[in-house]
């Protein structure tokens, strides 16, 4: 085991208010790049996921399978940061993209949803016939914590992972979506809902039989509510905007967890409701909790110099999956 973790995030003298910790991290890293190489890893159902694979050449290495936010990809500021982390810790990774969020389009009208699961079990399932050798574990931001999570839920002692991260998830997804509708001036689910409406055109001659919607009237759109309760829920099988958000939010999962897990959430979260903060009370003795007053959303930005931030989770994360190696 590695020296006790501290998981006490204080942020940056000048990066306290919660909207400037989730906003300006991505203009901090223009130059960085991810240092990776594809996979299109097909499906049981004939798709494909795209895999990015940040190797730091030790085949023997743990593996981490990382996942993005709400219409993130590996050039998301968090994720190609936790590539790099977690590689020059000593690492492998991997990050899977979620159906509809790689480069080229999927093939089935299904995308992806804040509780769909089966790829990330497919793809762990693949891995752990591939490298019989080798741990694996996983880190979710946001969306892909909220999956994440779930499944861990959902799976119990046959998650095939020997620990987990979870950061910023939307554990409580119908309050968390109020909260985006109207947070910072509905700066949020403006840029939410534009990425979300660009990458669903793409896929409208594949959904018509599932959805009949116009090119226009995906435009017409103004709200993230209505999105999910005219695309992502009947795509997905769901009855609504509601139905879906009851059925896919992990916080009735986190009791379930069998595997050691990190939650690292921020009370001043702008995106997420107050309910999903995750509490002591909700959690299982596999679960530890690192919530902070403090840390925006997928923010948690530290350092008394504001030309060199520190990039609080790219040390926690890698520290507690190392602690967790034997």
């Amino acid at each position: 085991m590695s020296k006790q973790l501290d998981l006490n995030f204080q942020p940056a003298w000048w990066m306290r208010n919660r909207h400037m910790q989730t906003i300006l991290p991505r203009a901090f890293r223009p130059r960085l790049k991810a240092d990776v190489s594809y996979e299109h890893l097909t499906t049981p159902d004939n798709d494909f996921l795209e895999l990015a694979w940040a190797k730091n050449g030790n085949q023997q290495a743990p593996l981490v399978v990382v996942l993005h936010g709400l219409e993130g990809n590996i050039n998301s500021f968090y994720a190609k940061g936790m590539l790099h982390a977690l590689t020059k810790s000593g690492l492998d990774a991997v990050l899977m993209h979620f159906r509809n969020c790689s480069r080229e389009v999927n093939k089935q009208p299904r995308a992806y949803h804040s509780g769909e699961t089966q790829d990330l079990g497919f793809l762990l399932q693949t891995l752990s016939k591939r490298f019989p050798g080798r741990a694996l574990f996983a880190v979710g931001f946001s969306l892909g914590g909220n999956v994440l999570a779930k499944y861990l839920g959902e799976k119990g002692q046959a998650s095939r992972l020997a620990g987990a991260a979870v950061i910023s998830a939307p554990y409580h997804l119908s309050s968390s979506c109020q909260v985006i509708r109207k947070s910072c001036f509905k700066l949020y689910q403006k840029y939410l809902l534009d990425r979300m409406k660009h990458s669903f055109s793409r896929k409208l001659d594949q959904i018509h039989t599932s959805i009949n919607m116009t090119a226009h009237e995906l435009s017409q759109i103004k709200d993230l509510w209505q999105f999910d309760d005219r695309v992502t829920a009947p795509l997905h099988g769901f009855n609504g905007a509601e139905d879906y958000y009851a059925q896919a939010s992990a916080q009735p999962y986190l009791s379930l967890i069998e595997t050691p897990t990190l939650l690292i959430h921020a009370e001043d979260d702008p995106m997420l409701s107050k309910q999903a903060i995750p509490l002591i009370q909700q959690v299982s003795e596999q679960v530890k909790l690192a919530v902070s007053s403090k840390g925006g959303h997928v923010g948690f930005i530290s350092g008394a110099n504001p030309f060199k931030p520190i990039y609080w989770l790219e040390k926690v994360v890698p520290d507690y999956i190392h602690s967790l190696i034997k």
